[in-house]
Formats: C-alpha cells, structure tokens, sequence
C-alpha cells in the first residue's frame, strides 16, 4: 500500500474500523435479542465469557512471539489454553442450557449466530493488525 496516497490509506483504514465496530454491534444486538425476544435472561451468561476471552490475551500474552506460532514459553501456552478454553464456553454454555431446557430453539440460534458474529469481527481484526506496523497480536 506504499504507491497509495496518505489521505486514501487513511480513509481505508476508518472504513475497516467502521467494518469492526458494526460487527461487534451487531453481535451484541443478536445477544441482546436472543434474550429480549423470548424473555428468558439466561443466555446472557455468555457475555462473561465475550468479556473472558480477550483475558488472558492482555494478561499474559508477551509481544515476542506470535500467538500462531510454536512457543516453549508456559505463559504463552496458559494463554492459547484459557483462550481456547472461554471459546468452548461460549459456546457450550448455550448448548447446556439449551439441553437443560432454559432456552428455546430461537435463542440458541441467535447465541449461536452472535458467537459467530464475534468471531468474525476477532477474525478482521486480527487479519488489520497483520497488515499494520503498530500490530499487537
């Protein structure tokens, strides 16, 4: 992107963020929803782990390594875990509830659709950063 003017790069990068902040938008609205419309509170459970998640990334997660990448470091490990680990919740919490009789069809499908809403907003982020010089991940 070096042959592209400042102002042109600048204004790509407003519009992937406008990109990230509708998704984010949109998986809470379907979280919100997935809740509201059957009135049933319960999903609501797996916000905790939307807030988990990210966790162990800004705790332990060190900025020599790449998360993607092999790594003898314990810290690192611990993270990719309780990473992997909060995901699974996300969506197993939905699936018990669901087995237990809490919640209706409706609403693990629209749990289900606001985890993977989430997902993809964690996936363009993730693929932004790869491509900028100031990346965390």
């Amino acid at each position: 992107m070096a042959e592209l003017p400042g102002y042109f790069r600048y204004c790509l990068n407003t519009g992937k963020l406008v990109l990230l902040a509708i998704l984010v938008s949109g998986g809470v609205v379907l979280q919100i929803l997935a809740c509201a419309l059957y009135n049933n509170w319960w999903p609501m459970i797996t916000a905790i782990t939307y807030v988990l998640l990210p966790m162990p990334l800004l705790f332990f997660a060190g900025s020599e390594s790449s998360l993607f990448s092999e790594s003898d470091s314990r810290w690192v490990n611990a993270t990719k875990f309780l990473t992997g680990a909060s995901a699974v919740g996300s969506i197993a919490i939905p699936t018990i509830l669901k087995h237990s009789g809490v919640i209706g069809w409706g609403a693990l499908a629209m749990e289900f659709s606001s985890f993977f809403v989430f997902v993809l907003a964690m996936m363009c982020y993730i693929r932004m950063n790869g491509e900028d010089d100031y990346s965390i991940l």
